[in-house]
């Protein structure tokens, strides 16, 4: 994995390095054959640092390409290439992201610090007005930061410092905290930032505004009143939490959900006034649920008289609707269900299936119709399958752990029609739901 030192990219950014990656790319030549061409060139060593950031440029182009690439090969027309490695890239926004969240700051004028600013992933979209100050402890993200104002041609300052110490006469500020020392580790820690949660409250009153960017899985509770909570993700996931303060702050106390597409265009927005969380209930539920989670038999393993969530528990109605990633995320998925139908309900606490009347609206939620529902036992789901006819399966497991290949594999389902096969639970029972897709 690519960790690139300040020496590195000074070596990346040379004309030389620079007109072979455009060469490269343009040919789409292979590790091997680009290998071969800089071997009389360059070191062992500037060799593996030219070859690894080859490597990486095809997820960067993915990462951070605009409508005006197409395609890598238009990428490779750019007069100068983004700089970023591996724990950079992994750590940095996205362009869709990155295109919606220059929106919140269209009415900021003055200058902004981008505290903990990395390669420069935030910076890049900030609107062109604002006078941007990169701050960062390590050189070779600031060497980065630097390096990748040039190649866009925006005009951007830099400082290393501290943070959490830094001098400033910003009026606003942007800050994503460090999440991990190493490429491709495993956060599990949510509050284990760099500077914490606490410290940005307190950097935060140096300015009259900003945002601080934080996992999606944050604890609620613990993010400080008179903010605004903004979840963002597309439609099959939720990428990060946001929590603006001051002037960026325009629905105080209020958790909002915005889903984007690719080009960082609104898809659809929802809104709902802060609740306080019960985690340590949620997490109780889920251990229990993964300490019981197996296909033996439909024991009732815990009582269910009431739902963390802000639905209550009620039996599988005609329609059952899963909800998207940035809904369950931000918690708002039972209040939109309310609104969209009276009587939606969960099935079993702490399982996140909507049951309802109606159908619930896309593209906040995935709605299918009941075909019928057993009991999970080898013999009761095979009888079900043949009495519809289904011979296509596609199977959905919630509160339950199998195989889903090897489990359709088992059943031999024979047929013409095809369904949806839900192992999950009603009411803490281990149930199977056979359920058709609902386009809405």
């Amino acid at each position: 994995m690519a960790e690139f030192s300040v020496q590195d990219i000074a070596l990346l950014t040379s004309e030389g390095v620079q007109g072979f990656l455009k060469e490269a790319l343009q040919k789409k030549l292979d590790t091997l054959k680009a290998a071969e061409k800089l071997a009389k060139l360059y070191s062992n060593e500037e060799r593996k640092t030219i070859l690894d950031y080859y490597t990486i440029l095809p997820k960067i182009f993915e990462r951070f390409c605009t409508n005006d690439f197409k395609s890598i090969a238009d990428f490779a027309k750019n007069p100068r290439f983004l700089i970023c490695d591996t724990l950079a890239y992994e750590q940095s926004t996205a362009s869709d992201l990155g295109i919606f969240k220059k929106t919140l700051w269209a009415n900021c004028e003055g200058k902004v610090d981008d505290l903990c600013s990395g390669m420069g992933g935030d910076s890049m979209f900030l609107p062109a007005h604002l006078k941007v100050r990169g701050v960062d402890l390590d050189e070779a993200r600031i060497a980065m930061f630097k390096a990748n104002a040039k190649a866009l041609g925006i005009e951007r300052s830099t400082i290393l410092a501290d943070v959490r110490t830094v001098e400033t006469d910003a009026e606003y500020f942007t800050i994503d905290p460090a999440r991990r020392a190493a490429v491709g580790e495993n956060q599990r820690d949510l509050r284990n930032l760099t500077p914490t949660l606490k410290e940005v409250v307190e950097l935060s009153k140096k300015y009259k505004g900003g945002m601080v960017k934080l996992p999606p899985g944050y604890p609620v509770n613990d993010i400080p009143k008179e903010t605004e909570i903004l979840y963002l993700g597309s439609r099959s996931d939720c990428r990060e939490c946001l929590v603006l303060f001051g002037e960026l702050a325009k629905n105080k106390d209020n958790v909002r959900a915005v889903m984007v597409d690719k080009t960082g265009n609104v898809i659809a927005e929802w809104n709902a006034p802060r609740a306080e969380r019960d985690f340590e209930s949620e997490e109780r539920i889920q251990q229990m649920l993964e300490e019981n989670d197996s296909l033996e038999g439909c024991d009732r393993t815990y009582r269910t008289s009431a739902s963390y969530m802000d639905l209550p528990l009620g039996e599988v109605s005609a329609y059952l609707s899963e909800p998207s990633a940035i809904l369950l995320r931000s918690h708002l998925f039972g209040e939109v269900a309310k609104q969209s139908d009276a009587n939606a309900h969960l099935i079993s606490e702490g399982i996140a299936y909507v049951s309802c009347d109606s159908p619930l609206p896309a593209p906040g939620f995935a709605t299918f119709k009941i075909i019928d529902k057993c009991e999970i036992a080898s013999g009761a789901v095979r009888n079900m399958l043949h009495e519809h006819g289904i011979g296509k399966l596609t199977l959905k497991l919630r509160g339950v752990r199998l195989d889903p290949d090897a489990e359709i594999k088992r059943l031999k389902p024979k047929g013409k029609n095809e369904a949806i096969l839900f192992y999950t639970r009603v009411k803490g029972e281990k149930t199977a739901i056979l359920a058709e897709r609902v386009l809405t």
